[in-house]
């Protein structure tokens, strides 16, 4: 582990620099409090104010697609992606056991570390200063998963349906970088309707953006 914290966390400095280790702390270092009770308060913070972002930038989706669209941006996996990419988890504090059991790279630590540092940011500034934090981090996930991709899974899944065709098939073709920062390349097959492909820094990520790919291909005039 180490005890060298940044001065600020991806463009917030911290008031309560005790706020900012705690949120870094895995519950491995018994004795010292941890991240757990932070990860409770940033997951509610971070659903409210996603929730109220869908809320405003989709007026026209009913409840069932909203909440499709607010599982997808907060489920642990997403979490873990801005923590990843970020670089946020060379920070985690653990002890050097934790370490080489690859605590560093568990995706549901990682989740909980971006839960727990979000509940620290709104303790130390308040809700308006948090949800421009998450907003700001969130940036590139909302517009992929929230506009780009618009559930793009589930509607291939039922475009074939509709037509009588087998499910899409999802393939892994690739993983590639750091355990820390992967990318996923994904290959998805409409039996008789084609084939597409993408990558992304999740396999749910790389997934959507193939099935999007690939109805974007059946609405240019594909096999169909």
């Amino acid at each position: 582990m180490t005890d060298s914290l940044p001065d600020d966390i991806l463009g917030y400095r911290f008031k309560n620099q005790g706020l900012l280790r705690l949120a870094l702390t895995h519950p491995s270092l018994s004795g010292r409090e941890n991240y757990q009770r932070l990860e409770f308060l940033g997951d509610r913070v971070l659903g409210i104010v996603i929730a109220e972002w869908l809320y405003a930038k989709f007026p026209d989706d009913k409840e069932g697609r909203l909440n499709r669209r607010l599982s997808a941006l907060v489920r642990g996996e997403t979490v873990a992606e801005v923590v990843r990419t970020s670089g946020l988890d060379r920070f985690i504090l653990m002890t050097p056991g934790a370490e080489q059991e690859g605590t560093r790279t568990k995706v549901n630590v990682l989740g909980d570390i971006g839960e727990a540092v979000i509940g620290a940011i709104y303790l130390d500034a308040g809700l308006d200063t948090a949800r421009t934090w998450i907003l700001e981090q969130w940036a590139s996930l909302l517009e992929t998963d929230a506009r780009t991709t618009k559930d793009a899974k589930t509607t291939l899944q039922e475009w074939a349906q509709a037509r009588g065709s087998i499910l899409p098939a999802y393939t892994v073709l690739d993983r590639s970088g750091p355990d820390h920062a992967p990318v996923f390349t994904v290959e998805v097959t409409l039996e008789n309707h084609g084939s597409a492909s993408a990558s992304g820094v999740s396999k749910r990520i790389a997934e959507q953006q193939a099935a999007h790919n690939l109805l974007t291909q059946l609405s240019d005039g594909g096999p169909a």
